[in-house]
């Protein structure tokens, strides 16, 4: 359809430290237990490409089809931040937050990567783990693609204001 977004970009920032956000509270999630950032990298793989999101799925979630086209989710760590960042055609509600979740518990070694893998596959949201917390969250870029005349074809990219 003419106007519509053709792909939407969201980071999450995680601080992973024992003590609690100080300066950055608000503006960043928080896991206190170290995280196996090559475990949640590995869990995240299967995520790529299209499939039915139904398991990250928000129950309030009014999206006519829970299928979407992951193009990328890469996980970074600089210090004790960890950067979440993917791209999709579009997002279900809670999305990001409930993979965020999903992949922290990779991460803590409560579930292994392939877990990942079967909860997709499973469609069931009361099979993942809890919905991670909003701060943290940002929207940073949206591909309009050519159908407005905008600044730079249409890719709005953004870089939320951290130290990230």
């Amino acid at each position: 359809m003419r106007g519509l977004p053709r792909a939407r970009a969201y980071r999450y920032v995680l601080l992973n430290r024992p003590e609690r956000p100080g300066v950055l509270a608000g503006k960043v999630g928080w896991c206190h237990q170290s995280l196996d950032v090559a475990a949640m990298q590995a869990a995240a793989a299967c995520l790529v490409g299209e499939h039915d999101f139904s398991a990250f799925r928000a129950s309030g979630c009014q999206a006519k089809s829970p299928v979407k086209t992951l193009y990328r989710f890469d996980i970074d760590k600089d210090g004790d931040l960890i950067r979440f960042d993917c791209q999709a055609n579009a997002f279900l509600h809670h999305m990001v937050r409930n993979l965020v979740g999903a992949l922290v518990y990779v991460g803590m070694g409560r579930r292994s990567p392939q877990w990942l893998g079967d909860l997709l596959a499973c469609r069931d949201r009361r099979q993942g783990a809890p919905t991670y917390a909003p701060d943290g969250l940002y929207l940073v870029g949206v591909d309009y693609g050519d159908a407005w005349d905008l600044p730079q074809r249409g890719r709005i990219m953004a870089n939320p204001q951290l130290p990230i």
